[in-house]
């Protein structure tokens, strides 16, 4: 931290005055109120820069977040909202400890696109009532209590509100693509006080922040809630996990070398969810939007993400009178811009232009975001692509009939007896996985074979297997041997083989010495085999014919 202290001042600045009508903003519209969002960002801010994985990372309350928390206030209150994010903490160090940091990385791209777009309509929705300047009905569902809201607005319309809101998210939008390293939220909401203090409009204010931290008492913790609200922690646990490992490697990529260490970031992050709720915070995660802006400001090192947190400090304990006349139509309008830029349009007509099945992910957890719980939208995500994965990799697998004389000795390159032996033997390279979902399909084509004396079965490109490919594999060899087809098989990995003897898949080729290392050992195997049966010439008959050619 001692590299560029001048730098990370100046980072650490600009990120607060970013953060601070974020903070505000998220802590309302999660129900737990303003005061718990800045103190949120301060102790989550600082103790995760301190003992986190990134050096670049600001952490605080999300809008995420608040997309998980609100259904909690409304169920629990806030004291539940405390105990799950004490036991949050808790689940994210015990993650740590068991390093599964490098597990995140096996989300895909279309299930963390499709939620982000669900959360951005989230919070925009839940901003509808104090844009509209009408109480917040009730209600868990953000698309039903909007329309409810407007519903009350049509009744007894008023613009004020309206205006104001929209003027945030115009300045807001307009002033980042014109001159992306100016603070036009703080401005935007400055503007807005000044002119409701001016001129008093029709909209309600954030009551007054704390004049100094006080923790509260230990009282809110009860160990008989803690079955009930184990889900909900599970689900912040999770949420704070992705979020705060998709956050530090945005940093990575927009930095020159920084990398994280995703175990020890979700240490920072377990330390800053326990901490946080003993002060009255919420539930925090690392921010993409405010760590990006302390990259792009010239951050140094974890010394920017501390001074933001202090300077927050600052404000709430000598400022809070002059935050407390923030009108909520300003902050909505705040919240609602931070929304939309939340969507990367580029980002989503990519993977909508990549394939149908990404595009039906991303709708599909989008779609579960906004009418049900985040949770249950990256499960349903995770398990469509998962099934769609499974159908590609089993659509890999191919049963291809190779010709034999690449794998003849080349003392024995004569044509009628290759031309023999292209009569009675068929060789089969299987490419690919050999498991469940594809390993029917195999038995089909298997089994429509061209009816022949002997099938070899090449199996040194087979990629994996598992117990239903092996118990396949067993039923395609016997029921090929009822046929009187001899089978053999060639070139099998020693783990795979090892799964197939142990479900006894190649016992019957095993006694009977039909499994070799090699396709030639299988060919010379077939060709004593056929003229045994009398279908090809022996091997001085084979001799005799090419000597007389």
């Amino acid at each position: 931290m001692r590299r560029s202290p001048r730098r990370d001042l100046l980072a650490g600045l600009t990120v607060a005055i970013v953060a601070l009508p974020l903070a505000l903003g998220f802590g309302i519209s999660s129900g737990a109120g303003a005061e718990a969002g800045l103190v949120t960002a301060v102790v989550a801010g600082a103790l995760a820069a301190l003992f986190g994985g990134s050096n670049f990372q600001v952490s605080g309350p999300t809008g995420a977040m608040t997309v998980v928390l609100v259904p909690i206030i409304h169920q629990y209150g806030f004291d539940g909202v405390l105990t799950v994010g004490l036991l949050a903490g808790v689940l994210l160090t015990v993650l740590a400890l068991l390093r599964a940091g490098r597990w995140m990385a096996y989300v895909p791209i279309s299930v963390v696109e499709g939620f982000t777009l669900g959360i951005a309509a989230v919070i925009g929705l839940q901003q509808v009532p104090s844009a509209l300047g009408v109480p917040k009905p009730s209600g868990d569902n953000p698309a039903i209590v909007a329309a409810k809201a407007i519903s009350a607005w049509a009744t007894h319309p008023h613009g004020t509100a309206i205006a104001l809101a929209l003027g945030v998210v115009v300045l807001m939008l307009v002033g980042a693509r014109l001159r992306p390293g100016i603070p036009f939220s703080l401005l935007a909401v400055v503007a807005a006080t000044v002119a409701t203090a001016a001129a008093p409009l029709d909209t309600k204010t954030i009551g007054h922040l704390p004049s100094g931290l006080r923790a509260p008492s230990l009282g809110f913790f009860e160990a008989g809630h803690v079955p009930a609200l184990l889900p909900s922690a599970l689900a912040v646990a999770a949420l704070a996990a992705l979020e705060s490992l998709m956050s530090a490697s945005a940093a990575d990529a927009m930095s020159v070398s920084e990398r994280h260490d995703s175990n020890r970031e979700l240490f920072g992050q377990g330390l800053a969810n326990l901490a946080a709720p003993l002060f009255g915070g919420v539930a925090a995660t690392g921010a993409i939007a405010r760590t990006a802006v302390n990259v792009r400001t010239g951050a140094a090192s974890r010394l920017s993400s501390l001074v933001h947190a202090g300077v927050l400090a600052v404000i709430v304990f000598a400022a809070a009178p002059l935050v407390s006349g923030i009108p909520l139509a300003a902050l909505a309008g705040v919240l609602i811009a931070t929304a939309v830029r939340m969507v990367e349009v580029g980002s989503l007509k990519a993977l909508a232009r990549s394939g149908r099945g990404e595009a039906l992910i991303l709708v599909l957890t989008a779609v579960v975001t906004l009418a049900s719980t985040l949770v249950n939208a990256v499960i349903a995500g995770m398990v469509v692509a998962g099934v769609l994965a499974l159908r590609q990799i089993a659509r890999a697998t191919r049963l291809e009939q190779v010709p034999l004389h690449a794998d003849l000795p080349p003392a024995d390159h004569h044509e009628e007896e290759q031309a023999l032996l292209g009569e009675h033997i068929v060789a089969y390279r299987i490419d690919g996985p050999l498991f469940f979902a594809a390993a029917h399909r195999f038995l089909l084509e298997l089994s429509e074979a061209a009816d022949v004396r002997v099938v070899i079965l090449r199996m040194s490109r087979v990629s994996a297997l598992d117990a239903s490919g092996a118990k396949v594999l067993g039923d395609a060899i016997e029921k090929l041997s009822r046929r009187g087809t001899l089978v053999l098989v060639s070139g099998v990995r020693e783990d795979h083989l090892n799964r197939l003897d142990a479900l006894g898949a190649l016992d019957q080729l095993h006694d009977a010495g039909q499994v070799f290392n090699t396709t030639p050992d299988a060919i010379t195997y077939a060709r004593t085999h056929l003229h045994s049966n009398g279908l090809i010439p022996g091997p001085q008959a084979a001799e005799r014919v090419g000597a007389e050619r």
